[in-house]
């Protein structure tokens, strides 16, 4: 299976700039910001670049599927800016590129969205304003939304997890970064230097239990009755 395409930005596209820092909750005991930090980044300036649109309450938005590329992590306190552009579409749902740099941290992400009408939180199509605001970055690349990891094979041993109801969002259920805490449990006793690992969500979750399933270089997340909360796959 290939990750999602990384792709550059396109000459007078718009682009939105932000600056992040970690704080003491943000990072493993070597200094290393963790997974899900980069993530809560990754979704914090895509949600300034809404507000600086002035489009923020046009829709909701619920990510399909995340990828980081993380070449060289950030470390504690290292200033790190934040760069994003809409780099495509779909008929309701958009992709978003994101590249953190710092003094020496490099992490490129690529993020799939699905656009929600705010009220009835069903999928809608882009209003004018909006394609007028992102349209130009994308360029006219089309993207598609289909679930494209594997389900996990019959018979996988699993080991137990739970999710907190400090895991929950506005959106009232558990926020995309905090399934990276999963990754983050399966580096026990080792540091990466480097990780291009892919995350896929499917059925969203609650507080309460759940389950860990593993085999080399995938991962499935899911309900004690089997349902799939989401997948992650990392590139070997």
């Amino acid at each position: 299976m290939s990750f999602t395409e990384l792709v550059d930005p396109v000459a007078g596209g718009r682009l939105h700039e932000d600056r992040f820092q970690s704080g003491l909750g943000d990072v493993a005991p070597s200094g290393r910001v963790r997974l899900d930090t980069i993530a809560r980044w990754v979704q914090d300036v895509a949600y300034a670049d809404l507000e600086a649109s002035g489009l923020a309450d046009r829709a909701a938005w619920v990510v399909r599927r995340t990828r980081l590329k993380v070449e060289r992590f950030p470390r504690f306190r290292e200033v790190v800016r934040a760069t994003t552009f809409a780099s495509g579409f779909g008929r309701m749902w958009a992709e978003r590129r994101t590249t953190l740099v710092g003094h020496t941290a490099r992490v490129e992400a690529v993020a799939l969205w699905v656009h929600l009408d705010p009220r009835s939180g069903r999928p809608i199509p882009f209003d004018a304003d909006e394609m007028a605001t992102w349209g130009d970055s994308a360029n006219g690349r089309t993207v598609k939304a289909r679930l494209r990891h594997a389900t996990p094979p019959e018979g996988l041993a699993s080991a137990p997890w739970r999710f907190r109801v400090a895991d929950l969002d506005i959106a009232r259920h558990v926020n995309n970064a905090a399934y990276w805490e999963v990754l983050e449990e399966d580096f026990a006793g080792r540091e990466p230097e480097a990780i291009d690992a892919e995350i896929e969500f499917r059925d969203a979750a609650q507080p309460g239990d759940a389950l860990v399933r593993a085999e080399p270089g995938r991962l499935w997340i899911t309900a004690p009755d089997g349902r799939i909360h989401a997948s992650v796959v990392v590139a070997t």
